[in-house]
């Protein structure tokens, strides 16, 4: 069994000071919420940003300072920030940090200083993202996927200098926080491992953050050296990416690059991305299932199974995303198979939280309403995936909002939800105190109700053609009328679903500053990170001794047990 027998009987001593307490603190608890709040804040502006375009969309022509190219960059920040900086930052970074030492009982990360040090560069990355906003010609407006040669050729679109080469710096300090995460994560989860902890006895939390890990640390590479060649092409006249260019019959000075081996870099990385995000949320999604429904999670052995196998298939699906781009039609058609060969392991997922919501006693408390909105929105997500992956669909659908509405369905908002159930669960932890659970219903409903009615009136966009990326759709006939009125509706409710965040952040604010005292197990759950010996835990997690685990972590409902959980420390059941 490995751990450090060091990590036994060692007392981890409170810092004293100010910054080296709540600043630069080594306490993989403090990280894990300066991850948090740093991903939440840039989240909203994520957020705003969506805001701008559909105001675009559903009043064209009505906000004078919303003009094409600003369009387009608010297009491309509002992708990048969702995916990298707030979904993998915080589920990687957040979740990661808090959860892991936690739940495998022991007291911190494997290497603390570097772990300290990962949440300050992705700072930095933020950073310089944000400051594109601020340089001539503002941030670059090629959209989130980067494509050359119109990213990087002066005038091709906007912020084609100083805006993509801050967004190509940032990703790259971003990749090198990661992969010091990353790191970090593996290394502590094979190692420090409390006594009694099998890998076979982790909660599916842990399961989701480990291997979404090793995909980060196989997948991140392929995005740097994509980086590093686009930006030395902006910078230095290279071509790696640029071929053969006229622009009214002038031939630009470059040649004998090309453009879709960019796009092979960069989905090899952007499709393992969708699990690294979404892989994490399943397994808090699992954990909350089980918890909240009182029941043991239905075959686990087949949920550790299938998320390997959800990883291990990702790799090899990549260039679905492709299809139009003139591939051959022997490797389309190899890409469908590998993208319809995947949807086996998520089924099996998916059956296993039916299956565990089968007959249990459900209590529909916030946690639990946000882990069954994931479900609901990943089935429907990720049935919709199914024409995408097939070539003769994707063709007429690709670049329509039929793709939108997918991407967000079971990407974006299943993770979000994911984010929120796991924030809700285990705020209690963290801050020692309760939220309000009316307001936090209030928070799902109108987020639920609220993400259905925004994306689903989109696939209907994109059966009737309408294309994405587009300014505006002012003079094209061809369209129906009814297009506009859906536009409208659809950006209605979408101020109206962005607003109800502030519920959010007005719950846990008011939570952490006036909310009830918590029980040490407001849930009665049976995973570690409930039995520590103070709610929040303190330095060092466990105090003088470290826990010993004597079972699996979903012992619930047992017909012969006195109550209706038994904690994994726990040795027998009386």
């Amino acid at each position: 069994m490995p751990h450090a027998a060091s990590h036994t009987t060692e007392e981890h001593h409170e810092p004293t000071g100010f910054w080296s307490r709540y600043i630069f603190s080594q306490d993989h608890k403090v990280i894990a919420i300066q991850y948090t709040i740093t991903a939440l804040v840039v989240g909203f502006v994520g957020l705003f940003l969506s805001w701008l375009m559909r105001l675009q969309l559903g009043f064209p022509g009505e906000f004078n300072f919303i003009n094409p190219n600003n369009y387009l960059q608010f297009m491309t920040q509002h992708g990048m920030i969702m995916v990298v900086y707030l979904l993998t930052a915080i589920l990687l970074g957040g979740f990661g940090n808090y959860l892991i030492p936690l739940m495998i009982g022991t007291r911190d990360m494997a290497f603390p200083f570097l772990n300290m040090l990962s949440y300050w560069i992705y700072l930095v990355s933020v950073i310089l993202l944000l400051a594109a906003f601020f340089v001539p010609g503002g941030p670059t407006g090629a959209g989130w996927t980067l494509y050359p040669p119109q990213s990087v050729l002066p005038n091709a679109s906007p912020g084609a200098d100083w805006g993509i080469r801050l967004l190509i710096l940032s990703l790259a300090v971003f990749v090198a926080s990661g992969t010091m995460g990353g790191l970090n994560y593996v290394t502590t989860v094979l190692q420090l491992r409390t006594r009694g902890m099998t890998l076979m006895r982790m909660p599916l939390s842990v399961w989701g953050i480990f291997i979404a890990s090793i995909l980060a640390l196989l997948a991140f590479p392929a995005l740097f050296v994509g980086g590093v060649m686009l930006l030395l092409d902006s910078l230095f006249g290279t071509s790696f990416f640029i071929p053969v260019v006229n622009v009214l019959g002038q031939q630009l000075g470059r040649e004998g690059g090309n453009p879709i081996l960019f796009q092979h870099l960069f989905w090899y990385f952007g499709h393992p991305e969708v699990y690294i995000v979404i892989l994490p949320a399943m397994g808090i999604v699992s954990d909350l299932l089980s918890t909240h429904a009182r029941k043991p999670i239905f075959g686990y052995k087949a949920m550790v199974i299938s998320i390997a196998a959800i990883a291990a298939i990702g790799f090899i699906v990549w260039a679905h995303h492709m299809f139009v781009s003139g591939m051959n039609p022997y490797f389309g058609f190899w890409f469908a198979i590998a993208t319809v060969i995947i949807a086996i392991p998520s089924a099996v997922k998916t059956y296993n939280w039916l299956l565990t919501l089968w007959k249990g006693n459900l209590h529909l408390n916030t946690p639990m309403l946000f882990a069954l909105g994931f479900v609901s929105t990943f089935i429907i997500g990720g049935l919709t995936g199914l024409f995408l992956g097939n070539v003769i669909a994707d063709v007429p659908l690709h670049d329509t909002y039929f793709v939108t509405g997918h991407f967000h369905l079971v990407m974006g908002v299943s993770a979000i939800f994911g984010i929120f159930g796991g924030l809700y669960h285990w705020f209690p932890k963290a801050v020692g105190r309760m939220y309000s659970e009316a307001l936090g219903k209030l928070h799902f409903w109108v987020t639920f109700v609220g993400s259905y009615l925004i994306f689903f009136p989109m696939f209907g966009e994109g059966f009737l053609g309408l294309p994405r990326r587009y300014f505006s759709f002012k003079g094209i006939e061809s369209f129906s009328p009814i297009i506009h009125d859906l536009n409208v509706f659809i950006t209605i409710v979408a101020l109206a679903v962005g607003a109800a965040q502030l519920l959010f952040v007005f719950n846990l604010i008011w939570g952490a500053w006036k909310g009830r005292k918590a029980e040490a197990n407001p849930w009665r759950a049976t995973t570690l990170e409930w039995q520590t010996p103070t709610t929040p835990p303190p330095h060092g997690n466990w105090g003088a001794q470290l826990p010993v685990v004597h079972r699996w972590p979903y012992d619930y409902s047992l017909p012969d047990a006195p109550q209706d959980y038994i904690p994994q420390t726990t040795s027998q059941r009386s």
